[in-house]
């Protein structure tokens, strides 16, 4: 369902309330919380490969620029 349908849809049964309160209920886009999308490195704002351990949330390359830097050790 896209924004415009949405709309149409909120228009047509805007009068009444009960019906609306049902349409909302099941058919409005849900706030995401944990997904690929909402996480994103806090260095160079890349959405792809995302370390969140320990609170990292650095995308891979830049985690292996800083690794050493802030503590992480190579093994050969």
């Amino acid at each position: 369902m896209t924004s415009s349908s949405n709309e149409k849809v909120l228009k047509q049964i805007g009068s009444k309330k009960a019906k609306l309160a049902r349409w909302k209920k099941y058919n409005v886009p849900k706030d995401r919380t944990k997904s690929k999308n909402v996480k994103k490195c806090r260095r160079c704002g890349n959405r792809h490969a995302v370390i969140s351990k320990y609170g990292l949330d650095l995308c891979r390359k830049c985690f292996r620029e800083i690794a050493e830097k802030i503590g992480f050790d190579k093994y050969n």
